[in-house]
């Protein structure tokens, strides 16, 4: 399978976003004709202040139901079932009766939704130079491990901060993951030091490939303009970067080989030699 992680500089305009958002991913299939792409994190409404989040978020059609959902839900939907690709949306506002959640939909070639992902891990940090982030004080934080089916590849879901706790990543690769996805949008001064070398440590021990678009670039936030890193990347199971995007709007491709992936789990069988030693710790 070629993935393409998408890379944007989005807003607070989330229809600016949506036509940015059609624009490089329609790029992107013209270019490397990808059978899945994957956008980052809070792409439709990154900045802005809290009135600004909740008029972008977008409540959710029942799972299953094939009903009509809001206007980033519906371009996701189009989007996979007119280029019949598989689309990750990166993450949205879900608006969910008075809490808002960072929400992660999945859309197979025919428009069908595969999945959703509520980010567990919720960002509340300060950063070395002191710019606090609060991200609980607007989004509440989800519970469940989502993995799903994308052609032969089972693909595990996770967001941004969430990279930082490898539980999470264990248990995606015990549902059976082979590709995780983590869309994100790193601060500049996190990303620059911890981004890359997170994302290959979670491969490492997880023996998955990793699938990490983000966002780039300056962000409006009530508190001032915010930067966030970009970079984003495609690692294999063995930890090696296969690709990755410049500073700047645009995306990356790689081939997601299985053949890999069983070959790197069998001649290191992390996954077994964890079960067998657990009695020692």
């Amino acid at each position: 399978m070629r993935v393409s992680v998408v890379q944007m500089n989005p807003g607070h305009d989330k229809a600016a976003n949506i036509a940015q958002a059609r624009g490089l991913m329609e790029a992107a299939i013209e270019a490397d004709r990808p059978q899945m792409l994957v956008l980052p994190e809070m792409w439709t409404c990154l900045g802005g202040d809290r009135p600004t989040k909740l008029a972008a978020a977008e409540a959710l059609p029942p799972a299953g139901s094939h009903a009509p959902g809001g206007e980033a839900y519906e371009f996701l939907r189009d989007t996979a079932r007119r280029h019949g690709v598989h689309v990750h949306g990166g993450s949205i506002g879900e608006a969910a009766g008075e809490k808002l959640y960072n929400t992660s939909l999945a859309f197979g070639p025919e428009g069908q939704e595969l999945a959703r992902y509520r980010k567990v891990h919720l960002f509340d940090i300060t950063t070395p130079d002191g710019t606090g982030y609060r991200e609980s004080a607007t989004y509440g934080g989800g519970e469940a491990v989502v993995t799903y089916q994308a052609g032969e590849i089972r693909v595990g879901c996770a967001i941004c901060y969430d990279v930082r706790f490898p539980e999470l990543f264990l248990a995606l690769r015990r549902a059976g993951a082979e590709l995780i996805m983590l869309p994100a949008a790193f601060t500049l001064q996190t990303g620059k030091d911890h981004w890359e070398v997170l994302i290959r440590a979670r491969a490492i021990e997880t023996q998955c490939w990793f699938a990490a678009p983000a966002t780039w670039g300056q962000h409006q936030e009530k508190a001032g303009p915010r930067l966030t890193y970009g970079h984003s990347l495609i690692a294999d199971p063995w930890g090696h970067v296969v690709a990755r995007a410049s500073d700047g709007k645009g995306w990356a491709t790689a081939r997601i080989d299985p053949t890999l992936t069983a070959r790197v789990r069998r001649d290191m069988p992390v996954l077994e030699h964890r079960a067998a030693a657990r009695a020692q710790y």
